[in-house]
């Protein structure tokens, strides 16, 4: 695990050439960052399949049917692929009927391929069925004891966090956030006074803030966020650069959450109109120090920029500090963080302490939901830590004589790959590296992913999970995709990395024939993306007819 102050910078910089009119954030599919026009969501919708649907015992090796239509179809399938300017991409496509198992297309479907965020539907689905969609998260506040009979709190005050994804220090609307609800508990337990300090204790997980194989370019963004049982605001905050009514002038540089966890050094200044625009925005990766530079023409409107803050759990105590002022509990002492790292006796016993306040987020259903709608890559990153602590017993590792510790991350890849072999999938020619795909390392198989899919399809966490994912035309990150296609059709999560798109779900055929299918593409070098050319397969699955049956 790297020391937490010695993580080696590198400046990041975002140059926006065209006249700022629009209001852009920095946004992607949360694997990938670009600069693109965010419009507010339509609302979810429901998807109901009325078939009855099998899965098919998975093998290592399969048939292809030689039914006409399953030819036609290949055909197309090879066509939409060969005649693209994509056809010198690695591509892999694994599609199969779950009515009655057959094997309607391949194409090095049993071939290692990097998912990007189709690593999300490991994580997600075997989450599901192994917590339930049910499951709650917990954070809590300790004290080595009661508050005495004036309210004081002697030593420190614990805030010890379980991983939940949705602790929050603000709201958009009136509710009150997780850390005022805590300061409310403990106000009305009694206490007002505490003498020690603030502890953030994030020591729940074991293992690496960042994932194995992230790219640095990746973690100072918003979804390379670093992950905390500590989790506080998505572990994120925006920069918002605006410019001046007067050119020369600075440019002004907000941040939301405000916050004096992040410092701005504002360097940009405001440019006469018509200028283009160069900006570059960049966080170092051992600090909190957002530098902002460059020219923004005064005719632009705005730019947002979401990026990840170091130490979360940090932040998370300075929050608390605050709520608990706020709320009339004098604090003394002095913020600060521990994690699995530090000795033990700096870490929470929870055994031996008082638990005052708790409150719980949002279940595990709604979370995956959020996680697979919209591609959020720290939600997947916590379900599968979450995963590794509560299931990881039972997929010991495979040298339990080894030297390093295993993190909660590891611990629950290990349990994905053993629910995967336990429904009858193998395993072998997968290399699994975090829960969200934004490693590089990740190479899994179309035909496995598939097989997955129909494998969560006859569990438990069925609908809970198909419910997760994006519908065509619809909601999340394929609201604006596929939009010919009949609606509901096609719920599929979506993947894209630099080189790399995939997606990976169920279609309902014309006809009321469920399919599962996984259409990946790495190595696409061209200058636009393979979506269209993959969204025009996943419609051809959509409009397959099978005759005679």
């Amino acid at each position: 695990m790297p020391d937490k102050t010695n993580l080696r910078p590198r400046a990041i910089v975002v140059i926006a050439c065209a006249a700022l009119s629009l209001l852009f954030s920095f946004s992607a599919s949360r694997t990938n960052s670009a600069l693109r026009l965010v419009a507010p969501p339509p609302p979810a919708r429901e998807v109901n399949s009325a078939a009855k649907e099998t899965s098919a015992a998975p093998s290592t090796a399969f048939t292809v049917s030689n039914s006409s239509s399953a030819v036609e179809l290949g055909h197309n399938i090879d066509r939409a692929i060969d005649e693209s300017k994509f056809a010198k991409a690695r591509w892999g496509v694994f599609v199969m009927s779950m009515k009655d198992g057959r094997v309607l297309y391949a194409r090095n479907a049993d071939r290692t391929i990097a998912p990007a965020s189709n690593m999300k539907v490991y994580t997600t689905a075997i989450a599901l069925d192994l917590l339930g969609t049910d499951y709650h998260w917990r954070t809590s506040v300790y004290s080595e004891a009661e508050p005495d009979k004036s309210g004081t709190i002697s030593g420190d005050l614990v805030l010890y966090g379980r991983g939940a994804p949705d602790l929050s220090s603000s709201t958009e609307r009136d509710e009150k956030s997780s850390l005022d609800e805590l300061a409310d508990k403990l106000y009305a337990r009694g206490v007002r006074h505490v003498r020690g300090g603030i502890v953030g204790d994030e020591s729940y997980f074991r293992g690496d803030p960042l994932g194995d194989g992230w790219l640095w370019d990746d973690v100072q963004w918003y979804f390379g966020a670093e992950v905390s049982a500590l989790t506080i605001n998505d572990n994120a905050v925006s920069v918002s650069v605006t410019p001046s009514g007067k050119s020369g002038e600075a440019a002004s540089v907000k941040l939301k959450p405000e916050t004096s966890y992040v410092q701005i050094k504002n360097e940009a200044t405001t440019a006469e109109r018509g200028t283009p625009a160069s900006l570059g925005i960049t966080r170092g990766l051992s600090d909190n120090v957002v530098r902002v530079w460059g020219n923004f023409p005064s005719s632009g409107s705005g730019l947002t920029a979401r990026l990840s803050v170091h130490q979360p759990a940090l932040w998370a105590a300075l929050l608390f500090r605050d709520a608990l002022k706020k709320r009339g509990i004098a604090v003394e002492g002095k913020v600060r963080s521990v994690d699995a790292r530090d000795a033990a006796e700096d870490r929470l016993d929870t055994e031996h302490a008082v638990e005052l306040a708790s409150v719980e987020g949002k279940s595990l259903g709604q979370i995956v939901r959020a996680t697979n709608k919209e591609s959020i890559n720290l939600y997947a990153e916590l379900i599968l830590r979450t995963l590794g602590h509560e299931r990881g017993a039972t997929a010991p590792p495979k040298d339990p004589k080894r030297m390093r510790t295993r993190g909660d991350d590891e611990a629950g890849l290990a349990v994905v790959r053993q629910w995967l072999e336990q429904h009858g999938i193998q395993t072998d020619a997968l290399a699994l590296h975090d829960g969200s795909g934004l490693s590089r390392l990740d190479l899994v198989t179309p035909e496995t992913t598939a097989r997955l899919l129909a494998a969560v399809n006859q569990s438990p966490a069925r609908d809970a999970f198909k419910d997760s994912l994006p519908v065509a035309g619809r909601d999340g990150t394929l609201r604006g995709r596929l939009r010919s296609v009949k609606p509901g059709s096609i719920v599929a999560k979506t993947g894209t990395l630099t080189y790399i798109n995939s997606l990976s779900g169920y279609a309902m055929t014309d006809t009321g024939e469920p399919l599962v299918f996984s259409i990946i593409c790495n190595d696409e070098t061209e200058a636009d993306a393979s979506t269209k050319t993959i969204d025009a397969i996943a419609a051809l699955l959509a409009s397959y007819r099978e005759e005679g049956r």
